[in-house]
């Protein structure tokens, strides 16, 4: 995953695993540094179970657990559904990158030009939620 630039591992960071009867049901990563938490990827394998809310439930805890006092994350413009849940959640838009995601182009190509409602990915958006 790559970032404003910066080249994330999702397999090298930290995060927690939802699981039910041994079957795993979603997965969030996050990396933690200068008094902030990153979130940089939430997948919930199966939708609108309350899954995706768990996880990030988790991750709130063991930040304020650290005495970390911002999380932030970054989704792009044409993600809509990702708005909506995390805002849903108490995180507000805190800095657009217009283009960045042009730039995240030349180090990852296979990054599609739309999604797939036809909105053109172009920016990056930062949203926070202060502890």
């Amino acid at each position: 995953m790559i970032v404003h630039g910066k080249i994330f591992r999702l397999n090298h960071l930290d995060g927690f695993i939802a699981e039910k009867a041994g079957e795993k049901q979603g997965l969030i990563t996050f990396q933690i540094g200068d008094n902030e938490m990153e979130i940089t990827s939430l997948n919930s394998f199966v939708e609108n179970r309350g899954i995706g809310t768990s996880l990030v439930h988790r991750a709130i805890d063991l930040a304020r657990n650290k005495l970390i006092r911002r999380i932030k994350l970054t989704t792009t413009n044409s993600n809509i559904n990702a708005l909506r849940f995390w805002q849903k959640r108490e995180f507000h838009l805190f800095q657009i990158y217009p283009g960045a995601v042009e730039a995240a182009r030349k180090q990852k190509p296979g990054i599609p030009l739309t999604d797939n409602n036809g909105i053109p990915i172009r920016d990056e958006i930062e949203l926070e939620m202060v502890l």
